[in-house]
Protein backbone atom coordinates (compact mmCIF):
# COMPACT_ATOMS: atom_id res chain seq x y z
CA UNK A 1 0.00 0.00 0.00
CA UNK A 2 1.39 3.49 -1.08
CA UNK A 3 1.40 6.22 1.51
CA UNK A 4 3.86 8.65 0.22
CA UNK A 5 3.47 10.23 -3.22
CA UNK A 6 7.35 9.52 -3.88
CA UNK A 7 7.27 5.95 -4.04
CA UNK A 8 4.47 5.95 -7.32
CA UNK A 9 6.55 4.78 -10.33
CA UNK A 10 5.83 6.83 -13.28
CA UNK A 11 6.40 6.16 -16.80
CA UNK A 12 7.32 8.81 -19.42
CA UNK A 13 6.64 8.27 -23.18
CA UNK A 14 8.76 10.13 -25.18
CA UNK A 15 11.58 12.60 -24.72
CA UNK A 16 11.15 15.72 -26.34
CA UNK A 17 10.35 18.79 -24.66
CA UNK A 18 7.23 17.67 -23.01
CA UNK A 19 8.55 14.59 -21.86
CA UNK A 20 11.81 15.75 -20.51
CA UNK A 21 10.25 18.36 -18.84
CA UNK A 22 7.30 16.14 -17.35
CA UNK A 23 10.72 13.55 -16.26
CA UNK A 24 12.72 16.70 -14.30
CA UNK A 25 9.44 17.29 -13.05
CA UNK A 26 8.52 14.52 -10.98
CA UNK A 27 11.97 13.85 -10.19
CA UNK A 28 12.17 17.59 -8.19
CA UNK A 29 9.19 16.63 -6.73
CA UNK A 30 11.02 13.70 -5.15
CA UNK A 31 9.44 10.54 -7.67
CA UNK A 32 11.72 7.70 -7.08
CA UNK A 33 11.43 5.62 -9.83
CA UNK A 34 10.49 7.38 -13.29
CA UNK A 35 11.37 5.82 -16.28
CA UNK A 36 11.28 7.20 -19.91
CA UNK A 37 10.67 5.36 -22.88
CA UNK A 38 12.13 6.88 -26.47
CA UNK A 39 12.03 5.51 -29.77
CA UNK A 40 14.96 7.25 -31.10
CA UNK A 41 18.41 5.80 -30.21
CA UNK A 42 19.58 8.86 -28.50
CA UNK A 43 18.37 12.30 -28.40
CA UNK A 44 20.38 13.86 -31.30
CA UNK A 45 18.82 17.79 -30.10
CA UNK A 46 18.59 18.85 -33.73
CA UNK A 47 16.30 21.41 -34.57
CA UNK A 48 15.96 24.87 -35.79
CA UNK A 49 15.27 28.11 -33.28
CA UNK A 50 12.86 27.56 -30.47
CA UNK A 51 11.51 31.12 -28.42
CA UNK A 52 11.79 30.82 -24.60
CA UNK A 53 9.04 33.07 -22.89
CA UNK A 54 8.85 34.56 -19.17
CA UNK A 55 6.48 31.57 -18.84
CA UNK A 56 8.54 28.87 -19.44
CA UNK A 57 11.76 30.06 -18.08
CA UNK A 58 10.16 30.85 -14.61
CA UNK A 59 9.60 26.77 -14.68
CA UNK A 60 12.46 25.95 -16.14
CA UNK A 61 14.52 28.11 -13.16
CA UNK A 62 12.40 26.27 -10.55
CA UNK A 63 14.72 22.97 -11.81
CA UNK A 64 18.02 24.67 -12.00
CA UNK A 65 18.26 24.68 -15.61
CA UNK A 66 17.78 28.06 -16.82
CA UNK A 67 20.71 29.69 -15.91
CA UNK A 68 22.60 27.78 -18.40
CA UNK A 69 20.36 28.16 -21.16
CA UNK A 70 19.99 32.00 -20.91
CA UNK A 71 23.76 32.48 -20.79
CA UNK A 72 23.81 31.72 -24.32
CA UNK A 73 20.42 33.12 -25.20
CA UNK A 74 19.18 36.41 -27.18
CA UNK A 75 17.21 38.27 -24.54
CA UNK A 76 14.69 40.21 -27.14
CA UNK A 77 14.53 43.82 -26.63
CA UNK A 78 11.76 44.50 -29.32
CA UNK A 79 9.82 43.07 -32.39
CA UNK A 80 10.17 44.47 -35.89
CA UNK A 81 6.88 43.61 -38.23
CA UNK A 82 7.76 44.27 -41.54
CA UNK A 83 5.73 44.45 -45.44
CA UNK A 84 7.78 40.92 -46.96
CA UNK A 85 7.65 42.56 -50.36
CA UNK A 86 9.49 45.80 -49.47
CA UNK A 87 10.95 45.25 -45.78
CA UNK A 88 8.98 48.72 -44.97
CA UNK A 89 8.30 48.59 -41.13
CA UNK A 90 4.61 48.11 -40.02
CA UNK A 91 4.91 48.33 -36.41
CA UNK A 92 8.06 48.50 -34.18
CA UNK A 93 6.87 46.95 -30.53
CA UNK A 94 9.41 47.40 -27.68
CA UNK A 95 9.65 44.93 -25.44
CA UNK A 96 12.42 46.16 -22.96
CA UNK A 97 10.94 45.58 -19.45
CA UNK A 98 10.02 41.27 -19.61
CA UNK A 99 11.96 40.95 -16.80
CA UNK A 100 10.52 43.41 -14.97
CA UNK A 101 7.07 42.57 -15.18
CA UNK A 102 7.14 39.18 -15.52
CA UNK A 103 10.35 37.93 -13.39
CA UNK A 104 12.08 36.96 -16.50
CA UNK A 105 13.62 37.99 -19.94
CA UNK A 106 11.71 36.61 -23.53
CA UNK A 107 14.57 34.90 -25.09
CA UNK A 108 15.26 32.81 -28.48
CA UNK A 109 17.79 30.32 -28.36
CA UNK A 110 18.70 26.74 -29.95
CA UNK A 111 15.95 23.94 -29.56
CA UNK A 112 19.24 22.22 -28.10
CA UNK A 113 20.26 24.55 -25.71
CA UNK A 114 16.82 23.95 -24.38
CA UNK A 115 16.60 20.55 -24.47
CA UNK A 116 20.06 19.61 -23.72
CA UNK A 117 19.60 21.65 -20.48
CA UNK A 118 16.72 19.63 -19.22
CA UNK A 119 18.50 16.31 -20.51
CA UNK A 120 21.62 17.15 -18.12
CA UNK A 121 19.04 18.27 -15.15
CA UNK A 122 17.49 14.58 -15.66
CA UNK A 123 20.73 12.75 -16.07
CA UNK A 124 21.92 13.79 -12.35
CA UNK A 125 18.63 12.48 -11.18
CA UNK A 126 18.99 9.01 -10.09
CA UNK A 127 15.52 8.20 -10.03
CA UNK A 128 15.42 8.65 -13.90
CA UNK A 129 16.07 6.44 -16.04
CA UNK A 130 16.11 6.31 -19.63
CA UNK A 131 15.43 3.15 -22.38
CA UNK A 132 16.49 4.57 -26.01
CA UNK A 133 15.61 2.80 -29.23
CA UNK A 134 12.82 1.28 -27.21
CA UNK A 135 8.66 1.69 -28.63
CA UNK A 136 5.46 1.94 -26.84
CA UNK A 137 3.80 -1.29 -28.42
CA UNK A 138 0.33 -1.50 -26.58
CA UNK A 139 -1.16 0.63 -23.44
CA UNK A 140 -2.61 -3.39 -22.06
CA UNK A 141 -4.51 -1.63 -18.86
CA UNK A 142 -5.41 1.89 -17.61
CA UNK A 143 -6.18 1.17 -13.97
CA UNK A 144 -6.17 0.35 -11.59
CA UNK A 145 -2.05 0.54 -12.77
CA UNK A 146 -1.56 1.07 -16.10
CA UNK A 147 0.48 -1.67 -17.80
CA UNK A 148 2.42 -1.26 -20.93
CA UNK A 149 4.16 -3.50 -23.89
CA UNK A 150 7.20 -1.81 -25.05
CA UNK A 151 9.42 -3.19 -27.76
CA UNK A 152 13.49 -2.18 -28.15
CA UNK A 153 14.69 -2.08 -30.95
CA UNK A 154 17.06 -5.07 -31.22
CA UNK A 155 15.01 -6.84 -28.79
CA UNK A 156 11.85 -8.59 -27.52
CA UNK A 157 9.00 -7.37 -26.46
CA UNK A 158 8.26 -6.77 -22.16
CA UNK A 159 5.75 -5.48 -19.85
CA UNK A 160 6.28 -2.69 -17.64
CA UNK A 161 3.73 -1.67 -14.93
CA UNK A 162 3.54 1.58 -13.44
CA UNK A 163 1.35 3.92 -11.18
CA UNK A 164 1.46 6.64 -13.98
CA UNK A 165 2.17 6.40 -17.72
CA UNK A 166 2.66 10.18 -19.10
CA UNK A 167 2.44 10.32 -23.03
CA UNK A 168 4.59 12.67 -24.49
CA UNK A 169 4.66 10.87 -28.27
CA UNK A 170 4.20 13.98 -30.04
CA UNK A 171 1.31 15.01 -32.61
CA UNK A 172 1.23 11.08 -34.30
CA UNK A 173 0.87 9.70 -29.99
CA UNK A 174 0.22 5.90 -29.86
CA UNK A 175 -1.04 6.46 -27.03
CA UNK A 176 -3.60 8.86 -27.88
CA UNK A 177 -4.90 6.98 -30.81
CA UNK A 178 -5.44 3.59 -28.29
CA UNK A 179 -6.69 5.65 -25.45
CA UNK A 180 -9.51 7.22 -28.14
CA UNK A 181 -10.01 4.11 -29.33
CA UNK A 182 -10.78 2.21 -25.98
CA UNK A 183 -13.29 4.85 -25.05
CA UNK A 184 -15.36 4.91 -28.49
CA UNK A 185 -13.80 8.56 -29.84
CA UNK A 186 -11.23 9.58 -32.57
CA UNK A 187 -8.30 11.49 -32.66
CA UNK A 188 -9.32 13.70 -36.21
CA UNK A 189 -6.07 15.42 -37.42
CA UNK A 190 -7.12 19.06 -39.29
CA UNK A 191 -5.05 20.42 -42.15
CA UNK A 192 -4.08 23.99 -41.62
CA UNK A 193 -2.93 24.51 -44.83
CA UNK A 194 0.19 25.71 -43.92
CA UNK A 195 3.95 24.63 -44.02
CA UNK A 196 7.34 25.71 -43.15
CA UNK A 197 10.88 26.18 -43.83
CA UNK A 198 13.11 26.49 -40.94
CA UNK A 199 16.60 27.81 -41.80
CA UNK A 200 19.73 28.70 -39.19
CA UNK A 201 22.53 31.17 -41.15
CA UNK A 202 25.62 31.06 -39.54
CA UNK A 203 27.82 34.25 -38.54
CA UNK A 204 30.20 33.01 -41.57
CA UNK A 205 27.61 32.94 -44.15
CA UNK A 206 26.03 36.49 -42.97
CA UNK A 207 28.74 38.52 -42.23
CA UNK A 208 29.77 39.72 -45.67
CA UNK A 209 26.65 41.72 -45.99
CA UNK A 210 25.82 44.52 -43.43
CA UNK A 211 22.02 44.47 -43.95
CA UNK A 212 22.53 40.15 -42.40
CA UNK A 213 24.78 41.42 -39.92
CA UNK A 214 22.75 44.22 -37.99
CA UNK A 215 20.19 41.57 -37.78
CA UNK A 216 22.19 39.03 -36.56
CA UNK A 217 23.77 41.31 -34.30
CA UNK A 218 19.89 42.96 -32.90
CA UNK A 219 17.91 41.56 -29.94
CA UNK A 220 15.05 42.10 -32.45
CA UNK A 221 12.69 39.33 -33.30
CA UNK A 222 11.77 40.18 -37.06
CA UNK A 223 8.95 39.32 -39.06
CA UNK A 224 7.94 39.34 -42.89
CA UNK A 225 4.99 39.60 -43.42
CA UNK A 226 2.86 38.86 -46.58
CA UNK A 227 -0.84 37.47 -48.09
CA UNK A 228 -0.57 33.44 -46.92
CA UNK A 229 3.25 33.15 -45.79
CA UNK A 230 5.44 34.68 -43.47
CA UNK A 231 9.14 34.56 -41.78
CA UNK A 232 9.91 35.10 -38.60
CA UNK A 233 13.54 35.40 -37.76
CA UNK A 234 15.73 35.95 -34.68
CA UNK A 235 19.59 35.55 -33.49
CA UNK A 236 20.53 32.60 -31.17
CA UNK A 237 23.65 31.01 -29.85
CA UNK A 238 25.38 34.19 -28.60
CA UNK A 239 24.10 35.96 -31.80
CA UNK A 240 26.70 32.86 -33.84
CA UNK A 241 23.20 32.05 -35.84
CA UNK A 242 20.27 33.80 -37.42
CA UNK A 243 17.19 31.40 -37.52
CA UNK A 244 14.73 31.86 -39.88
CA UNK A 245 10.75 30.09 -39.68
CA UNK A 246 8.41 30.14 -42.12
CA UNK A 247 4.78 29.25 -42.95
CA UNK A 248 3.43 29.73 -46.25
CA UNK A 249 0.65 27.58 -47.83
CA UNK A 250 1.13 23.82 -48.26
CA UNK A 251 1.75 22.69 -51.43
CA UNK A 252 4.05 19.87 -51.37
CA UNK A 253 2.06 17.59 -48.90
CA UNK A 254 -1.68 19.01 -50.09
CA UNK A 255 -1.91 15.12 -52.10
CA UNK A 256 0.24 12.56 -50.29
CA UNK A 257 -1.67 10.06 -48.94
CA UNK A 258 0.84 8.83 -46.01
CA UNK A 259 1.57 10.79 -42.68
CA UNK A 260 4.77 12.61 -43.48
CA UNK A 261 5.17 15.60 -41.89
CA UNK A 262 8.68 16.61 -43.78
CA UNK A 263 9.67 16.52 -47.32
CA UNK A 264 13.23 17.02 -49.17
CA UNK A 265 12.29 20.59 -50.34
CA UNK A 266 13.29 22.43 -53.40
CA UNK A 267 15.20 25.55 -52.93
CA UNK A 268 13.81 26.32 -56.96
CA UNK A 269 10.51 26.45 -55.24
CA UNK A 270 11.24 28.01 -51.80
CA UNK A 271 12.24 31.35 -53.80
CA UNK A 272 9.35 30.99 -56.00
CA UNK A 273 7.41 30.83 -53.02
CA UNK A 274 8.73 34.17 -52.13
CA UNK A 275 9.84 35.69 -54.66
CA UNK A 276 7.57 39.32 -54.55
CA UNK A 277 9.26 39.35 -51.24
CA UNK A 278 12.10 41.97 -50.24
CA UNK A 279 15.57 41.49 -51.68
CA UNK A 280 17.23 41.37 -47.91
CA UNK A 281 14.93 38.20 -47.64
CA UNK A 282 15.72 36.54 -50.85
CA UNK A 283 19.60 37.41 -50.12
CA UNK A 284 19.12 35.58 -47.13
CA UNK A 285 17.61 32.39 -48.85
CA UNK A 286 20.01 32.05 -51.62
CA UNK A 287 22.54 30.97 -48.52
CA UNK A 288 20.78 27.90 -48.18
CA UNK A 289 22.53 25.05 -49.51
CA UNK A 290 20.38 23.47 -52.04
CA UNK A 291 20.35 20.20 -50.53
CA UNK A 292 19.63 21.38 -46.90
CA UNK A 293 16.09 23.09 -47.86
CA UNK A 294 13.40 21.05 -46.02
CA UNK A 295 9.71 21.30 -45.74
CA UNK A 296 7.76 21.11 -42.62
CA UNK A 297 4.28 20.39 -42.77
CA UNK A 298 1.76 22.22 -39.82
CA UNK A 299 -0.91 20.02 -38.57
CA UNK A 300 -2.98 20.06 -35.63
CA UNK A 301 -6.17 18.05 -34.31
CA UNK A 302 -9.04 18.83 -32.98
CA UNK A 303 -9.67 19.51 -29.54
CA UNK A 304 -9.83 16.34 -27.35
CA UNK A 305 -12.99 14.99 -25.05
CA UNK A 306 -10.39 14.04 -22.67
CA UNK A 307 -6.78 14.30 -22.18
CA UNK A 308 -6.71 11.51 -19.33
CA UNK A 309 -8.44 7.70 -18.87
CA UNK A 310 -7.55 5.94 -15.47
CA UNK A 311 -3.83 6.48 -14.94
CA UNK A 312 -2.82 7.49 -18.20
CA UNK A 313 -2.46 11.52 -19.18
CA UNK A 314 -1.36 13.00 -22.11
CA UNK A 315 0.89 15.92 -22.35
CA UNK A 316 1.95 18.77 -24.95
CA UNK A 317 1.51 17.84 -28.79
CA UNK A 318 -0.02 14.53 -27.85
CA UNK A 319 -3.10 16.45 -26.59
CA UNK A 320 -2.90 20.48 -27.64
CA UNK A 321 -0.54 20.29 -30.88
CA UNK A 322 -0.63 24.49 -32.25
CA UNK A 323 0.58 26.25 -35.00
CA UNK A 324 3.75 28.11 -34.12
CA UNK A 325 1.90 31.79 -34.72
CA UNK A 326 2.68 32.58 -30.93
CA UNK A 327 5.90 30.24 -30.18
CA UNK A 328 3.92 28.49 -27.28
CA UNK A 329 4.11 24.91 -28.13
CA UNK A 330 7.14 23.87 -26.22
CA UNK A 331 6.60 25.71 -23.68
CA UNK A 332 2.68 24.51 -23.24
CA UNK A 333 4.29 20.75 -22.76
CA UNK A 334 7.01 21.92 -20.53
CA UNK A 335 4.38 23.49 -18.16
CA UNK A 336 2.11 20.52 -18.47
CA UNK A 337 4.76 18.32 -16.69
CA UNK A 338 5.13 20.68 -14.07
CA UNK A 339 1.36 21.12 -13.64
CA UNK A 340 1.55 16.93 -13.59
CA UNK A 341 4.21 16.56 -10.77
CA UNK A 342 2.58 19.26 -8.43
CA UNK A 343 -1.15 17.85 -9.02
CA UNK A 344 0.04 14.59 -8.00
CA UNK A 345 2.62 15.33 -5.19
CA UNK A 346 -0.92 17.11 -3.80
CA UNK A 347 -2.76 13.91 -3.41
CA UNK A 348 -3.48 13.78 0.27
CA UNK A 349 -1.80 10.77 2.05
CA UNK A 350 -4.82 9.19 3.39
CA UNK A 351 -5.89 8.71 -0.15
CA UNK A 352 -3.05 7.51 -1.93
CA UNK A 353 -4.51 3.79 -1.25
CA UNK A 354 -6.93 4.44 -3.16
CA UNK A 355 -5.46 3.89 -7.26
CA UNK A 356 -8.52 6.00 -8.52
CA UNK A 357 -7.14 9.13 -6.53
CA UNK A 358 -4.12 9.26 -8.79
CA UNK A 359 -7.05 9.15 -11.46
CA UNK A 360 -8.56 12.16 -10.20
CA UNK A 361 -5.72 14.50 -9.60
CA UNK A 362 -4.67 13.45 -13.32
CA UNK A 363 -7.82 14.73 -14.27
CA UNK A 364 -7.43 17.58 -11.82
CA UNK A 365 -4.35 18.59 -14.46
CA UNK A 366 -6.54 18.40 -17.25
CA UNK A 367 -9.43 20.92 -16.00
CA UNK A 368 -6.33 23.55 -15.07
CA UNK A 369 -4.48 22.85 -18.66
CA UNK A 370 -7.40 22.53 -20.47
CA UNK A 371 -8.94 26.39 -20.91
CA UNK A 372 -5.42 28.08 -20.82
CA UNK A 373 -4.04 25.73 -23.25
CA UNK A 374 -7.33 26.17 -25.84
CA UNK A 375 -6.78 29.40 -25.30
CA UNK A 376 -3.35 29.77 -26.79
CA UNK A 377 -4.06 27.31 -29.37
CA UNK A 378 -6.87 29.50 -30.68
CA UNK A 379 -5.02 32.59 -30.58
CA UNK A 380 -2.12 31.53 -32.79
CA UNK A 381 -4.50 30.18 -35.35
CA UNK A 382 -6.20 33.92 -35.01
CA UNK A 383 -3.14 35.37 -35.37
CA UNK A 384 -1.72 33.68 -38.08
CA UNK A 385 -5.26 34.63 -40.18
CA UNK A 386 -4.07 38.21 -39.08
CA UNK A 387 -0.56 37.85 -40.45
CA UNK A 388 -1.50 36.84 -43.73
CA UNK A 389 -4.12 38.78 -45.04
CA UNK A 390 -4.43 40.05 -48.58
CA UNK A 391 -5.69 43.19 -50.25
CA UNK A 392 -8.86 44.92 -48.86
CA UNK A 393 -10.55 46.35 -45.84
CA UNK A 394 -9.33 43.87 -43.36
CA UNK A 395 -5.62 44.48 -44.27
CA UNK A 396 -5.79 48.19 -44.33
CA UNK A 397 -7.76 47.98 -40.56
CA UNK A 398 -4.70 44.87 -39.70
CA UNK A 399 -1.90 47.58 -40.94
CA UNK A 400 -3.84 50.84 -39.08
CA UNK A 401 -3.47 48.82 -36.03
CA UNK A 402 0.52 47.90 -36.09
CA UNK A 403 1.28 51.45 -36.87
CA UNK A 404 -0.21 52.12 -33.50
CA UNK A 405 2.83 50.10 -32.06
CA UNK A 406 0.58 48.53 -29.66
CA UNK A 407 0.12 51.69 -27.58
CA UNK A 408 -3.54 50.69 -27.52
CA UNK A 409 -2.38 47.57 -25.93
CA UNK A 410 -3.04 45.14 -28.41
CA UNK A 411 -1.58 44.00 -32.02
CA UNK A 412 -2.66 42.45 -34.91
CA UNK A 413 1.04 39.83 -34.27
CA UNK A 414 -0.59 38.30 -31.27
CA UNK A 415 2.63 36.73 -30.17
CA UNK A 416 3.96 40.63 -30.26
CA UNK A 417 0.59 41.77 -28.01
CA UNK A 418 1.07 43.46 -24.38
CA UNK A 419 -2.28 41.95 -23.85
CA UNK A 420 -1.96 39.16 -24.67
CA UNK A 421 2.01 38.56 -23.34
CA UNK A 422 0.66 39.66 -19.58
CA UNK A 423 -2.38 37.09 -20.06
CA UNK A 424 0.44 34.07 -20.86
CA UNK A 425 3.59 35.56 -19.62
CA UNK A 426 2.19 36.17 -15.77
CA UNK A 427 0.46 32.91 -15.61
CA UNK A 428 2.34 30.35 -13.49
CA UNK A 429 1.30 27.12 -13.71
CA UNK A 430 2.68 25.37 -10.56
CA UNK A 431 1.08 28.05 -8.29
CA UNK A 432 -2.16 28.19 -9.69
CA UNK A 433 -1.79 24.21 -9.30
CA UNK A 434 -1.08 24.97 -5.46
CA UNK A 435 -4.33 27.17 -5.35
CA UNK A 436 -7.14 25.38 -7.04
CA UNK A 437 -6.07 21.55 -6.72
CA UNK A 438 -7.85 20.64 -3.22
CA UNK A 439 -10.86 22.35 -4.81
CA UNK A 440 -10.55 20.29 -7.88
CA UNK A 441 -9.66 17.41 -6.59
CA UNK A 442 -12.85 17.76 -3.80
CA UNK A 443 -15.24 18.23 -6.96
CA UNK A 444 -14.39 15.20 -8.80
CA UNK A 445 -14.94 13.19 -5.74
Amino acid sequence: MTTDFRDLRVAVIGAGMGGLGAALAFAKKGFKQIDVFETASNLGFVGAGIQMPPNVARVLDRWGCWKEIEAEATNVKDTSIRQGSTNVELSHVAMPDMREKYGYPHCTGHRSSLAGAMYKGCLKESAIKFHFSTALVSIDSYTPKPNITVKPRDGEPYQAEVDILLAADGIKSVTRTQMLALLGLKSEEEDTGQAAYRIMLSREQMEHDPEMLALLESDTVVRWIGERRHIIAYPVSNHTIYNLSSAQPDANFASATNATYTTRGSKKQMLEVYGDFCPLVHRMLNLVPGDEVCEWKLRIHKALTTWVHGNVALIGDACHPTLPHLSQGAAMAIEDGATLAECVSLIPADRLADPKSVGRALKVYELLRKPHTSALVDLATFSGRQLHLGEGKAKEERDRQFRENGKSGSVPDKWASPDVQKMIYSHDCVNEAIHKFDELFTSLA
